[in-house]
């Protein structure tokens, strides 16, 4: 299939709107950490249904440490809307950070709708890509305070997976809770626009598996859940996906793993993370020899080189936007092999662009 989908062109433009973003990100992160630093909430909690809650996976695991004395909580939207009483506390006041690509999907109204009833003196900031949506528009009832930050117009996807939608708001949401200096900021995006043009440009095998199995520790983790929810997305399903962290691998869920299967492993900067992430990686090059092993990671002393490399000196949370990339490329290519629709590739039935049909329930 040699036509060329909007999904496509949206991976591909990645770099060129980090690289514009960055531009006015800073002085938006700026007023949003200050902001935080002057509502003192009890907790942060990182919102978002799918994709947008597997940022929430990346940042808690790696920001809590780095974000003052606030914790810092990845709490799924479907989950927020499914047992609000397991999070809504009498006199507990956090901050909801609400991520969304379309702003309507219905767990993120959902959560809009049990703020109003169960906590109206909570603060919120909205993320999304919509301008139109409702977490861009829709006011706040009681005495919390609303913050919105709408993305690039560039970055709201108009194919079916989450791409740059997903790495643009990762970003977003990093600028805004991380403790490095604002002054780094735009050079910090530029290194990694710089590395996403050499891994979009990458020789990449893109021999189709019947299974795909995503590993990665801290943020990665994160990543190799997004990572393996692209390709079971854009093939419909036809490539299998497992995901896991590099460790928990090994208990039961290598399972999955066969001589038609291809495993693709995230190599943390970190020297004590790195050498686990390694040690899995050998480990299953010695029991399936015929299987393609792939290391994704930054080249670190003392250690193999990994197999896709990219070198832009940050920690492994800042690294995320290029590590998914690799999936992103390889879920396209593989959804095109099967002559499926990249943009649409359950053709309207069984899974849709925005999940808005859900039944909320008071």
């Amino acid at each position: 299939m040699n036509k060329v989908f909007d999904t496509e062109q949206e991976i591909a433009a990645q770099p060129d709107i980090w690289n514009a973003w960055a531009r006015t990100l800073p002085a938006t992160a700026l007023k949003i950490r200050e902001w935080i630093e002057k509502r003192r909430p009890d907790e942060i909690w990182l919102c978002g249904a799918g994709t947008s809650a597997f940022i929430g996976d990346s940042i808690a695991m790696s920001l809590d440490r780095r974000c003052s004395d606030i914790p810092v909580r990845s709490i799924p939207t479907t989950d927020l809307v499914a047992q609000p009483k397991n999070f809504f506390r009498k006199g507990l006041k956090p901050l909801v950070i609400s991520l969304g690509r379309s702003g309507n999907s219905s767990e993120s109204v959902g959560t809009l709708n049990l703020m109003d009833t169960l906590a109206p003196d909570a603060d919120r900031l909205n993320i999304t890509c919509n301008k139109d949506s409702t977490l861009a528009n829709r006011k706040t009832v009681g005495s919390g305070e609303l913050q919105v930050i709408i993305l690039p117009e560039d970055c709201h996807d108009s194919g079916f997976a989450m791409t740059s939608s997903y790495t643009t708001m990762l970003l977003t949401a990093m600028a805004c809770l991380d403790n490095s200096p604002l002054e780094g900021l735009t050079s910090r995006v530029e290194a990694l626009a710089k590395n996403a043009r050499s891994i979009l440009s990458h020789d990449l095998d893109l021999s189709r598996p019947e299974r795909a199995v995503f590993l990665g520790s801290g943020a990665f983790t994160g990543t190799a859940r997004e990572s393996a929810l692209k390709v079971l997305e854009l093939t419909a399903g036809h490539v299998v996906t497992s995901w896991d962290s590099t460790l928990g691998f090994r208990h039961g869920p290598k399972a999955v793993v066969d001589n038609q299967t291809a495993i693709y492993i995230f190599l943390s900067s970190d020297p004590l993370t790195r050498r686990y992430d390694q040690d899995v990686a050998t480990e299953i090059r010695e029991q399936f020899p015929t299987i393609p092993v792939t290391t994704i990671g930054q080249p670190l002393q003392g250690s193999d080189t990994p197999d896709i490399g990219f070198e832009t000196g940050l920690e492994d949370v800042w690294n995320t936007p290029i590590a998914v990339l690799i999936a992103q490329r390889l879920s396209v290519a593989w959804s095109k092999s099967l002559d499926l629709n990249v943009d649409d590739p359950f053709a309207g039935q069984n899974l849709t662009r925005v999940v808005s049909n859900v039944r909320l329930y008071s």
